[in-house]
């Protein structure tokens, strides 16, 4: 059996090319059974391919065992005649500081390990990182995947090969190595943290997937690699595509500033990336969805330095934006704007935005007035795939501040009856507004004020229009062209820091609630840059 599990492990990296001969390999062993193992198997596989072998052995500083199982990595070293270097890393403190979970902080930090070690012993060699995922991992990964609603990419798992990065175990199971350990003579150290139900992925390897072996099909693991294997050629293919449509639709004007990063087994070049995209939408349209998703998706990752931020919601809100006629805008994570300007796609990572997409039109006028020349700001839409119930959502607006929105069900929400007490339907709260969810209409935008629009003002839903509300209120029309306001279609929601349309308040039956909130900026918010004495 030991030959045999030796004979396709070998085959494996063969049809993958794993090791050549003159190459430099260095192994990630944490003394666990699938890095022994592998360590073991490529000290055989040297005596056929002749390449240089070394060993990293990273210590996260956090289990009490961490010093014995280093030292017993380094004697299995010893023993074999292999180099062995030491890194000991702060995970827990990289994790709080770059607020990331520890499993996601100890992932970069030893590939970041690994790569330095790398770097210090290959000399000009073909450098290459082996590290010990088998099929069960495999399998693991693309439902972990699965379960937080991954694309294609995710679902293909793991690879053997990515670039620097070799996975020579990842058609052999868990079992298949310990049986090979067993046979060989060979012992191991065990992570106690592993027989732990405190991860997602230990959930899945203890319950989820002996379930499936034991109860659907036994062959589940396996069959799930070959899945794996056919949703990566999928994916190359499309990969390539996106890349050619790219270089067609998109011009980049883009610098790297410090602090970026790429992940370090990761094709993809992402990183702190400032400056701007621009898409060009003509042909862009033409192309089928799936293409133009998986365009507006690769521009989004050049200027973001951690993918796993980027949703299918950003990128569904950035396919919405260019369907839609005008100018429009979004706001993304990492302060990325997405601007709308005729048939052009902006991206744009900058510290500040100001006047961006600003065109000129006319009001409608009445007999004897002089038609009014209103601004046009950047509309921003907010959609309701944008929002989650109980999870703030932040829109900066240049030169007036930020708007966060947050969507609360009424069900879950103890003090809910606050909101519609008699004579305190919504709360005296100059920057912060509740809105009925459910009694809007169209889609919500932030956005200038436009003809036609109007205000409920009273309880008996009487209107009166935008226009003349500000000129009531002695609003400075220098401030009223460049005033964000709350929309429903025409049907205006709130001026910020003046009046809330009555049509929108929250009563008894009330199901949902909007809450808006505006902080900071030059004609809202905190600042006292609007008049005293607006009404709630």
């Amino acid at each position: 059996m030991k030959e045999k599990f030796y004979e396709k492990v070998k085959q494996y990296m063969n049809v993958h090319g794993m090791a050549k001969p003159g190459d430099c390999i260095v192994a990630g062993v944490s003394g666990g059974a699938d890095s022994v193992c592998m360590l073991h198997l490529l000290m055989r596989l040297q005596r056929e391919i002749p390449f240089r072998l070394a060993v990293v052995h990273v210590n996260h500083g956090l289990r009490p065992e961490a010093g014995e199982d280093a030292a017993y990595v380094e004697k299995l070293c010893g023993q074999w005649g292999i180099p062995y270097h030491l890194r000991e890393v702060d995970m827990a403190g990289y994790a709080a500081a770059h607020r990331l979970s520890e499993e996601e902080a100890g992932r970069l930090l030893r590939y970041q390990a690994f790569h330095e070690v790398l770097g210090e012993i290959r000399a000009g060699a073909r450098g290459r990182i082996a590290v010990a995922h088998n099929a069960d991992d495999r399998a693991e990964t693309m439902l972990f995947h699965m379960f937080r609603g991954s694309g294609l990419k995710g679902l293909s798992s793991i690879r053997p090969v990515r670039e620097s990065v070799i996975r020579p175990l990842l058609s052999v199971s868990r079992g298949q190595i310990e049986a090979y350990l067993a046979e060989a003579g060979l012992g191991w150290r065990e992570d106690v943290t592993n027989g732990e139900d405190v991860y997602a992925r230990n959930k899945i390897r203890h319950h989820i997937l002996p379930f499936a072996q034991r109860e659907i099909c036994g062959g589940a693991v396996s069959h799930m690699g070959e899945l794996a294997d056919i949703l990566a050629e999928t994916e190359n293919y499309l990969a390539r595509e996106t890349e050619r449509l790219y270089d067609i639709y998109v011009q980049e004007d883009l610098e790297r500033k410090p602090g970026g990063r790429g992940t370090a087994d990761a094709a993809d070049e992402t990183g702190n990336l400032y400056g701007e995209v621009k898409i060009g939408l003509n042909g862009f349209r033409a192309e089928d969805v799936v293409m133009r998703k998986r365009i507006l998706l690769r521009a989004l990752e050049r200027m973001t330095p951690y993918r796993k931020d980027i949703t299918a919601r950003h990128v569904a809100g950035m396919l919405e934006l260019t369907e839609k006629d005008g100018s429009k805008e979004l706001f993304l994570p990492y302060g990325i704007r997405a601007v709308k300007e005729y048939d052009t796609l902006f991206l744009r990572r900058i510290e500040a935005v100001h006047g961006a997409g600003m065109q000129t039109g006319e009001e409608e006028s009445g007999p004897g007035q002089q038609a009014a020349v209103y601004r046009s700001l950047p509309e921003i839409c907010i959609a309701e795939s944008a929002l989650e119930t109980g999870v703030p959502v932040e829109f900066p607006v240049s030169d007036t501040g930020s708007f966060t929105f947050i969507l609360w069900e009424t069900a879950f929400l103890p003090a809910a009856s606050f909101f519609y007490r008699k004579e305190q339907n919504i709360p005296e709260n100059r920057y912060t507004k509740w809105f009925d969810y459910d009694k809007i209409t169209t889609s919500l935008f932030l956005r200038a004020r436009k003809p036609g629009d109007y205000l409920t003002i009273d309880d008996a839903l009487h209107t009166q229009s935008v226009k003349q509300y500000m000129i009531n209120e002695k609003i400075p029309k220098a401030q009223r062209d460049g005033m964000y306001l709350l929309a429903d279609g025409a049907h205006i929601l709130w001026v910020p820091g003046y009046r809330v349309s009555r049509q929108y308040r929250v009563e008894k039956n009330t199901r949902r609630i909007l809450e808006v909130r505006l902080r900071g900026g030059n004609d809202g918010g905190t600042d006292r840059g609007i008049a005293d004495g607006g009404r709630g």
